[in-house]
């Protein structure tokens, strides 16, 4: 009976798990800005039902091979983030061996990878807006333009409120004493947000670039 006892009463091992009371509020606030930005589809496809010979016109004016290679950057930086979530959960702050050997890296390594490319792809972003500028495509110069700018724009600030987000995580890990339960939580937030944000682009990209 003794015996019985010590083994029902012996706590188990904790480790890093999905955090089940912050995940549901990051995934209803996630909720409410999907809302948003399927406003953002209606009023585009509105105003492409209204315009279309100007859609005809402007659309040709973008850049789709290099728009695929930034769309392509910031997927791929989803896989780095959830491969940094992976190492949080197992609560490897830092790498254990050389930066070539990536299996090895800890959640900071994957997470100044990310950083890097979500980067890349703002200013991918900025240097195509400086190109339909140049071709006198802007914010108020047509329907179109005002929808483009609006919708690609939006998105582009929660981008950048995603790389915030990462310094403040690599902050607070860089910063902590020991990595633990509240620095993997804090991680996991964050990347459900880049997950979050890079489905939105997928989305976006397939309407306005795809299918014009």
């Amino acid at each position: 009976m003794g015996l019985m006892s010590h083994a029902t009463t012996t706590p188990s091992p904790i480790h890093a798990t999905r955090p089940n009371q912050v995940a549901v509020g990051t995934i209803v606030w996630l909720s409410s800005e999907l809302m948003f930005f399927a406003g953002l589809f209606a009023m585009y496809f509105t105003l492409r039902a209204q315009a279309p010979e100007v859609w005809e016109v402007e659309t040709g004016l973008l850049n789709i091979p290099f728009a695929a290679i930034n769309t392509t950057i910031l997927v791929a930086s989803s896989f780095t983030a959830q491969a940094g979530v992976f190492a949080a959960e197992r609560y490897q702050a830092r790498r254990t061996g050389s930066w070539w050997q990536a299996k090895k890296w800890g959640m900071q390594e994957w997470f100044i990878l990310t950083y890097v490319m979500g980067s890349i792809f703002i200013g991918g972003q900025i240097f195509e807006y400086a190109e339909l500028i140049h071709e006198d495509l802007t914010l108020s110069s047509s329907p179109y333009g005002s929808v483009f700018y609006l919708t690609t724009g939006f998105h582009g600030l929660h981008v950048i409120g995603g790389l915030i987000a990462m310094l403040f995580v690599l902050g607070r890990s860089f910063s902590a004493k020991k990595f633990g339960t509240h620095e993997a939580t804090t991680t996991i937030v964050v990347s459900y947000y880049w997950h979050f944000v890079d489905v939105v682009w997928i989305a976006l990209f397939a309407v306005i670039y795809l299918v014009q």
